[in-house]
């Protein structure tokens, strides 16, 4: 593959410093003794552009001297012949277990947060994982999905924390009566108010932002909801992390791209962060160049990709019902939808009985046409990599334990692969390795921090003074052995030898230690909310030379009620 000079201008991240500037590595080295030192390896950060065979040393979790002076620590790792990079950062993640976070360790990831569902009851579930502690940094939105499903189906009895790891048990619940209100029921203003109190209380809490499954409530959630869901993040300054809602689609007017400019619209508007979730299918080159065109006028908003062919999501979702999976995009259960419990394509009969008996069961999802995307995907400048990691679940469907053996695991290869696989593609296809670093970390962290989260301004990056979470790797040998075969699904990546996370070593000698150092990602919390209601009397008010409403003007929401001045 021939790397142009035009591609290697686009690669220069935004707010980098000259390669001059590097010299700022070379501190001397003092006499104290670190906790950890790394000797000899290919230092490479993406920030500076620093690239050069150095020492590292840690010291209360922070790097602390970056120097060719030999030093000494307490713990020494020879990392001659590997590459010592930012620690890989999923924006992404749904493994949200103990199983899943060992296979992601192995993969180099040393933070993971789920800003696509996010979680319900934020500032509980950041406690319960500081309590337990986590072996990567963890971090989530605000869920839309969540909140809705609290709203429109409380038959759910919504008494814990929920995040990926629970939420097939409330999917299944929601869908007992026939009717999954949250995804097909449209919100009146009191709920859609109703809803967004929620996402606020969460915002409020410390969520990073929030997190919008349009695609799962296409027929649900309203244009006005969705705009609305944006506004109650942008008050916070937060981003809006979208699966957009037409995000399968090639057919007009339904294209993905057409979905996508919805939520564009509103992030422009509300001067408010934007992460288009897996922007992996038909339209992402038109919606990667809008991308590119809001940075130039400096917007803060990106996509992001897993090299696969496949996905992976519940089977319940309403874009599999046949009218649209068959009828409208043309596709066969037979041969694109892959049950990895059962390891065997679907039959439409299969698909309708399990839709019926466990609508929360992840389903693969194979889709031919990603093959010849995937190597374009690795050269776009700030299109990040985010593995969309599937919890860790055995054969049974059950959370398996943190001890439990990797051919065990029964689910997409993205979760233990999707990493070491796009270093293993970028070295096959002669993309520059810098470059490559740049979309597993560095520009995921300079996204969120210039939205203002302090923990990721310190991190993704290899430099004095910021928090040491750091991969290293074997440039030459490093790759995915996960398959979408049975017993091969969980199979570790190899060639990361050691991870660092918060200055501990988590990784050693590619065995996962039972080491839990990771941070909660999150802003600070505050004392009160930002929450804002909408109500047609305020809106004529604001918007038109009416005082009020005229007398019993119907809602249009499809909820039948009458609006009120309020």
């Amino acid at each position: 593959m021939r790397i142009t000079s035009k591609a290697l201008m686009d690669f220069v991240p935004i707010g980098s410093v000259s390669i001059a500037a590097g010299m700022m590595f070379a501190i001397a080295a003092s006499a104290q003794q670190y906790d950890l030192v790394v000797n000899g390896g290919r230092v490479m950060d993406p920030e500076t552009m620093y690239d050069a065979v150095a020492n590292v040393g840690i010291k209360d979790g922070r790097i602390a001297a970056i120097t060719k002076v030999a030093i000494t620590g307490a713990e020494t790792i020879d990392a001659t012949g590997l590459v010592v990079a930012p620690g890989f950062i999923d924006t992404h993640f749904h493994a949200v277990d103990l199983f899943a976070t060992k296979m992601a360790l192995r993969d180099g990831v040393t933070t993971g947060m789920d800003l696509e569902l996010g979680a319900l009851n934020v500032g509980d579930w950041y406690d319960t994982k500081a309590k337990e502690g986590w072996q990567v940094n963890y971090g989530t939105t605000a869920s839309t999905l969540l909140a809705r499903m609290v709203v429109h189906d409380p038959e759910g009895n919504f008494d814990e924390t929920v995040d990926m790891s629970n939420i097939s048990n409330y999917v299944n619940e929601t869908a007992r009566d026939g009717t999954q209100g949250w995804s097909v029921t449209r919100s009146n203003i009191d709920q859609m108010n109703a809803v967004m109190k929620i996402v606020d209380d969460d915002l409020r809490a410390g969520a990073v932002g929030v997190g919008i499954n349009l695609a799962y409530m296409a027929t649900g959630a309203t244009s006005y909801e969705v705009f609305e869901m944006q506004r109650t993040a942008a008050r916070y300054g937060r981003l809006a992390s979208v699966h957009t809602r037409y995000h399968l689609s090639a057919e007009t007017p339904t294209e993905a791209p057409i979905a996508f400019d919805e939520v564009f619209t509103n992030a422009y508007l509300l001067d408010a962060p934007l992460l288009v979730a897996h922007d992996n299918d038909y339209g992402w080159w038109e919606i990667e160049e809008k991308l590119q065109m809001a940075r130039a006028k400096g917007l803060n908003m990106w996509g992001e990709y897993y090299p696969y062919d496949a996905g992976s999501t519940g089977v319940g979702a309403d874009f599999f019902k046949p009218e649209l999976w068959i009828d409208k995009y043309g596709y066969q259960y037979e041969d694109t939808l892959f049950d990895p419990l059962q390891n065997k394509f679907l039959t439409r009969e299969e698909y309708e009985a399990l839709v019926q008996n466990d609508p929360g069961q992840s389903v693969v999802v194979f889709l031919p046409p990603r093959q010849k995307w995937m190597a374009y995907w690795l050269t776009v400048p700030h299109m990040t990599v985010a593995s969309d990691a599937m919890p860790g679940v055995g054969r049974e469907g059950a959370l398996l334990a943190w001890e439990a053996d990797y051919p065990e695991y029964a689910g997409h290869p993205r979760t233990p692969g999707a990493y070491a696989k796009t270093l293993r593609m970028g070295r096959e296809q002669g993309v520059p390795l810098m470059f490559t670093l740049s979309q597993v970390s560095y520009w995921t962290a300079l996204h969120l921090g210039d939205a203002g989260l302090q923990d990721m301004q310190d991190r993704g990056r290899v430099q004095v003074g910021k928090v040491a979470d750091l991969t290293l790797f074997n440039p030459e040998t490093v790759t995915d052995n996960a398959t979408y075969k049975s017993g091969e699904n969980g199979l570790p990546s190899t060639g990361i030898p050691y991870v660092i996370v918060n200055g501990s070593l988590v990784v050693r000698d590619s065995e996962v230690l039972d080491i839990r150092s990771g941070q909660p990602i999150r802003y600070p919390v505050e004392e009160t909310g930002r929450f804002e209601s909408v109500s047609i009397g305020n809106w004529i008010d604001d918007r038109t030379i009416l005082s009020s409403p005229y007398p019993k003007l119907p809602d249009d929401t499809g909820a039948g009620s009458e609006l009120a001045h309020e």
